[in-house]
């Protein structure tokens, strides 16, 4: 393991947590809007962050005796819509986005975003802390790096 790796690798963690804030503040943004950007008959879905360890090519082999020797690499976030968690119903028959057709059961009820913000608030604190742990390695990493070169004075 070389002198940066622990920095770089602390810096993709960086990333990653700054890149789940900015979903969970667009999530918070959101949580009331009854159409979404691609289909305006359907409400906003949450969306979330998802890490995943960042591999080198190659094998299974290879790739475990990799990871085996060496700590690893960082992580890698990509956002992808939640689609497990069904939609809100309120009824509110006076909405423009409430369902009009008296045929329908679900007449003068709307759809709203699958967002829970006291859940988004419990993500937002987790990230916040994840980016603080970030940072102290970083700082850690530094602080060793500069003990080292005092060392060969």
């Amino acid at each position: 393991m070389g002198l940066f790796d622990g920095i770089a690798i602390s810096a993709s963690g960086l990333t990653a947590q700054r890149l789940r804030m900015d979903v969970i503040a667009n999530n918070i943004a959101n949580a009331q809007s009854t159409r979404s950007a691609e289909d305006p008959t359907i409400p906003y879905q949450r969306q979330r962050a998802v890490f995943t360890p960042v591999q080198g090519p190659g094998s299974f082999a290879s790739v475990l005796q990799n990871s085996l020797q060496s700590p690893g690499q960082g992580v890698q976030a990509t956002v992808e819509k939640d689609t497990e968690t069904p939609f809100k119903l309120v009824y509110d028959p006076t909405h423009p986005d409430s369902i009009k057709d008296p045929n329908d059961p679900m007449y003068g009820y709307v759809r709203m975003p699958n967002v829970d913000i006291s859940m988004e608030m419990v993500d937002m604190i987790s990230a916040s802390r994840g980016y603080e742990a970030n940072v102290t390695a970083v700082n850690a990493a530094k602080t060793m790096a500069l003990k080292a070169l005092e060392i060969g004075r």
